[in-house]
C-alpha cells in the first residue's frame, strides 16, 4: 500500500462537508493534519473522526514540510491569494469552484501553479459520477454517432434567505450569480462531452423572486464542437429545483443524463441506464447530494500528484468553464 499523504483543508463552511465525507472514506490514504478556519471549532470538522489540528494560522500549515497539497474550499475571492501563499510553499492545491472571480485572476492562478510546477485540481465533481463517466465512453466510442444537437438545463432553486447572507450572489464574494456558483458543474461537464464553439445569442436577467447584485436566470443558443446546434438554460428561481438535465442527440441514439441517473436508446440495440436516487443539490437542501464524486476526484488527484501528471479536472479545464461563462454574461449584456 503507498504510504499516507498529508493534506490540509482550509475553509470549513457548507462546501468542506463532502470533502471531510470523503476524507473520512480515504483514512488509509490521506492524514488530514490541519483544519483552517478563521474561527476554528470542533464541531466544523464532522463527519470526519480522526485526529486533526484545528488552526486559525495559514502560516502554520504552509510552514510544516510534510504537508502535501491543500484543499481550498474558501469564498472565490480568497483564492489566488491562498493559492499563491500554497503554491511559494511547494503544496499541490486542490480548489474548490470557480477559480477566481474573474478570468484575469483566474488566468494568473493557473500561472501561478505552472511556473511552480505543482498540481492543481478543480472541484467540478460533476465529471466523476458513473453516469457522466458511461456517456462520456459511449461518446468517445462513437457508440451515439455523429451528434446533431444538445442541450442543458439546470432548473434549480434558491431562495431570498440564501442570497441575504453576506457576499451570496455578489461579483465582490463569488464573482457573478447562478451561472459561476451554481451551474458551473452542469456547464462543465457538458462542455467536456460536446465541445461548444461559440454562444450565438444568450438573455441573460435577475427574476422577480430575487434581489441580488447577479443574474438568476439564463438562457442561450449555442453552437457546440461539431458545429450542431445546442442550447441552454439555467437559473435558481424555479422552486423548489429540480434536477440538471444534459440532452444529446445522435445519428444512432439519444442520451438523456438527470441528475447521477443516465438513460440511452439506440435506434438499434437494447437500451442502457444507470439509476441513481441521491439529490443533486437543487433545492432548499444545498448539500443534498452523494459525496462519492469527490472522493474519486479527491483520489484521482492523489494519484496525479504521485504520477508527477495534471489532474483529471486541471486549472486550464477549470479556465475553459469560466471564460465560456464569461462569454454567456458578455452575449446576454450585448
Amino acid at each position: 500500500m503507498a504510504p499516507q499523504m498529508v493534506f490540509a483543508l482550509v475553509g470549513l463552511g457548507p462546501a468542506a462537508l463532502p470533502h471531510l465525507r470523503s476524507l473520512q472514506d480515504l483514512m488509509d490514504r490521506i492524514e488530514l493534519r490541519y483544519a483552517y478556519a478563521r474561527q476554528p471549532r470542533a464541531d466544523r470538522i464532522h463527519p470526519y473522526s480522526g485526529p486533526v489540528r484545528l488552526t486559525d494560522s495559514l502560516e502554520l500549515i504552509l510552514q510544516d514540510p510534510e504537508v502535501h497539497a491543500v484543499i481550498v474550499a474558501t469564498p472565490p475571492s480568497t483564492h489566488l491569494d491562498i493559492c499563491q501563499r500554497c503554491f511559494a510553499a511547494g503544496k499541490h492545491v486542490l480548489l474548490e469552484k470557480p477559480l477566481e472571480l474573474n478570468l484575469e485572476r483566474s488566468a494568473r492562478l493557473v500561472e501561478l501553479a505552472a511556473q511552480a510546477r505543482l498540481q492543481l485540481g478543480v472541484v467540478l465533481q460533476h465529471r466523476f459520477r458513473e453516469a457522466s463517466q458511461v456517456l462520456q465512453k459511449l461518446l468517445v466510442d462513437g457508440r451515439l454517432g455523429e451528434i446533431q444537437a444538445a442541450s442543458v438545463r439546470v432548473p434549480w432553486w434558491r431562495s431570498q434567505a440564501y442570497y441575504n447572507e453576506p457576499g451570496r450572489g455578489t461579483l465582490a464574494r463569488d464573482g457573478g450569480g447562478v451561472l459561476l456558483t451554481q451551474a458551473i458543474h452542469t456547464l462543465d461537464l457538458f462542455r467536456s462531452l460536446v465541445g461548444i464553439q461559440s454562444v450565438k445569442s444568450a438573455v441573460v436577467r435577475q427574476t422577480r423572486l430575487h434581489q441580488m447584485e447577479t443574474e438568476d436566470h439564463v438562457s442561450a443558443l449555442l453552437v457546440l464542437g461539431n458545429g450542431a446546434p445546442g442550447d441552454l438554460m439555467a437559473t435558481t428561481a424555479m422552486y423548489p429545483g429540480f434536477p440538471e438535465t444534459i440532452d444529446i442527440i445522435g445519428t444512432l441514439g439519444s442520451a438523456r443524463l438527470t441528475g447521477a441517473s443516465l438513460q440511452v436508446t439506440f435506434l438499434e440495440g437494447a437500451p442502457l441506464n444507470i439509476s441513481s436516487e441521491g439529490g443533486t443539490g437543487s433545492g432548499v437542501n444545498l448539500m443534498d447530494f452523494s459525496h462519492e464524486p469527490h472522493r474519486a476526484l479527491l483520489t484521482e488527484f492523489m494519484d496525479a500528484i504521485v504520477e508527477n501528471r495534471e489532474p483529471k479536472v486541471n486549472g486550464r479545464d477549470a479556465l475553459a468553464t469560466q471564460t465560456l461563462i464569461v462569454e454567456l454574461l458578455r452575449v446576454g449584456a450585448s
